[in-house]
């Protein structure tokens, strides 16, 4: 199986700060996988998400994409091919569903046509009627619909790798099930590489193929929710299971 991301040796320290976000930070993601990123606030997960798309640039080490460092490629280009998805989701309240969908195509120079047919089968995809909401706008959205439309947005220039920042963090438990359940499914349907950072065990358990968990900058262990909860590597991966009993058992 192909390369899709490697990390080398990366370490990134921010001004003023006393110790590394990242510290000297390898591993290998293989194209196709779903890796959950878990690990408590501040210990690096976001600033290795925003390290991929250039949006903050390491200190020391190399980050390949599909085997080519990304230093050497122009950052607006790299990030017109990576899909990115956050918590706020950052909709266009004056722009209606399949116009936000559209912007990435629409700076492309996509025909109508093909953005139309694409839009509607994003819409699908995310399990939101077309007929329904492409003509919508962000305020007659709930949450979860915003979510689902932030989602279909990112996917819509076919990128090969999706960059997800905590994008369920503020859904209520009921709909964030679904929402779940949903990106297993577009997962599945597309391939594509998907990172997914997220402070919530249970959620990582259900998601990953692979955990990546991480603590003040450091990787504890990458591996199989299953391996992770039958060997813990350290004493903070026992600590975290431990904090999460049986809502980590429920899911394996």
């Amino acid at each position: 199986m192909a390369t899709a991301v490697a990390f080398q040796a990366i370490t990134k320290t921010f001004p003023s700060a006393a110790a590394p976000a990242l510290d000297r930070i390898s591993f290998v993601i293989e194209a196709g996988e779903l890796i959950t990123i878990l690990g408590t606030s501040g210990c690096g997960k976001t600033t290795l998400i925003r390290l991929i798309n250039r949006l903050i640039e390491p200190d020391s080490g190399r980050i390949l994409l599909d085997g080519k460092a990304i230093a050497n490629e122009d950052p607006v280009a790299l990030r017109q091919r990576i899909g990115y998805v956050i918590q706020q989701v950052g909709l266009f309240p004056h722009q209606s569903v399949a116009k936000n969908i559209a912007t990435v195509p629409t700076i492309l120079g996509w025909d109508a046509a093909r953005i139309r047919t694409r839009v509607d089968a994003l819409l699908t995809l995310v399990n939101l009627d077309p007929d329904e909401f492409r003509g919508r706008y962000p305020r007659q959205l709930s949450g979860g619909q915003q979510q689902r439309v932030g989602l279909a947005r990112a996917l819509a220039a076919d990128p090969a790798i999706m960059l997800l920042d905590e994008p369920f963090g503020a859904i209520d438990a009921i709909n964030r099930e679904s929402l779940q359940d949903s990106l297993l499914a577009i997962h599945r349907a597309s391939q594509k590489t998907f990172l997914f950072v997220t402070h919530d065990i249970r959620e990582a358990f259900k998601l990953g193929s692979r955990v990546l968990i991480m603590d003040r900058g450091r990787i504890e262990q990458f591996d199989t929710p299953a391996a992770i909860q039958a060997h813990p590597a350290t004493d903070f991966v026992r600590a975290l299971l431990r904090s999460s009993g049986a809502a980590c058992e429920a899911v394996l």
